[in-house]
């Protein structure tokens, strides 16, 4: 049974609305003036409630204004019971937040269709409530998965860590390390174009391809042979239209070479120096058309020495790419300075990025995933 809540400092309309709408069957709760009102929708979460405008303390638009602005509340359908007929007061009513409108002098068979429509509405406005939990665990349910799949920390015999941050809508991000031998650690990064479980299930998809060695005769001690061979498997034709940018490295822990390729992914960051006041970065990227774009990309392999007390960190576009609270985009130099003023002066620097880039973000949650891991080389 649909509950209705009518709050009016006329005792008379009171009762006559309370008999006409018990007689179509609905429950039915007073109240005399806006503060007793707003107690008794905050306790029993009304369908529909009918508010005078004009009503001593608190108005019916200010009542309304604080329904709508609770969550537990704002699907309650609002409508103002008002002598007043200006287009003006319309309008105002309309900013407050009121679904509807009902005229005094109150002509019943009016008023029985404008409650009949608007419970329809907070009926649709609930199951629509509804599902979009339902969605929001769902996504939600993803990312714990993606997070699962992801490798842990390791400390011998390099140091490696990483952070996956989804954003309201899950992306594409992933990343794995693993030793290929005793003396070669392959790392990589992707993420996939455009978000929800859409994008999520084409890098699951790599992960498991890559971590499985599933691709017979690779040689996956070669970068650039890596990333042409998932050219060839995700074809955008076969994959939804979906293309992924990739880093993907192998460092020799014996000769300290680091040897790697790229497809439209953002360069990682090399900073070496045994502090911030010398720190140095390098960029490292390669030429190369993100994966399943076109069958006839080319990938190339690059090569740099890795210093002592460096460290590399590989990252998606979502941890630069942050809208500021002054609405402007934050960008990979930002990002650059970060890295380099924090060179080896603190034990656990990735979280000290991490936490500025959360106090850089102007909204409650990333835009894009966030992904970023670092490997410090002792």
């Amino acid at each position: 049974m649909f509950q209705i809540l009518v709050i009016d400092d006329d005792p008379t309309i009171q009762i006559f609305l309370k008999r006409l709408l018990e007689k179509q069957g609905y429950q039915v709760i007073t109240a005399c003036n806006g503060e007793e009102g707003i107690a008794q929708a905050i306790s029993c979460r009304p369908a529909l409630i009918i508010c005078d405008w004009i009503m001593p303390l608190l108005n019916g638009i200010e009542v309304c204004k604080y329904i709508k602005s609770d969550p537990d509340l704002s699907t309650s359908f609002f409508i103002l019971l008002t002598s007043l007929d200006s287009v003006a007061d319309r309008v105002k009513g309309l900013d407050a937040g009121a679904d509807d409108f009902i005229s005094k002098p109150i002509e019943q068979n009016e008023l029985k269709a404008r409650v009949r429509a608007g419970l329809r509405l907070h009926q649709l406005s609930r199951d629509l409530q509804t599902q979009k939990q339902l969605l929001e665990t769902e996504l939600a349910e993803a990312a714990d998965y993606v997070r699962s799949l992801l490798p842990l920390p390791i400390t011998e015999p390099l140091h490696i860590d990483s952070y996956f941050i989804p954003s309201r809508q899950l992306g594409g991000d992933c990343f794995d390390y693993y030793w290929l031998d005793s003396h070669y650690l392959a790392v990589y990064l992707l993420d996939t174009a455009g978000h929800g479980l859409k994008a999520t299930l084409p890098s699951i998809s790599v992960l498991n391809l890559l971590r499985s060695r599933a691709l017979k005769d690779l040689n996956y001690y070669q970068p650039s042979e890596v990333l042409k061979a998932l050219n060839e498997t995700f074809q955008m034709n076969y994959q939804n239209d979906k293309y992924f940018t990739i880093w993907y490295g192998v460092y020799n822990y014996e000769t300290r070479q680091l040897t790697y390729a790229s497809a439209g992914h953002p360069p990682a960051i090399l900073v070496s120096g045994n502090s911030s006041r010398n720190a140095e970065f390098k960029l490292l990227r390669t030429p190369g058309m993100p994966v399943g774009m076109f069958p006839e990309a080319k990938y190339v392999d690059a090569y740099c020495e890795v210093e002592s007390l460096s460290n590399l960190y590989i990252f998606s576009d979502g941890a630069y790419e942050i809208t500021k609270s002054d609405g402007t985009l934050w960008s990979l130099d930002g990002l650059i300075q970060i890295l380099t003023s924090l060179q080896n002066t603190l034990d656990c620097p990735l979280e000290q990025v991490l936490n500025y880039l959360i106090s850089l973000n102007s909204k409650d949650a990333f835009d894009d995933d966030l992904s970023i891991l670092r490997i410090k080389f002792n």
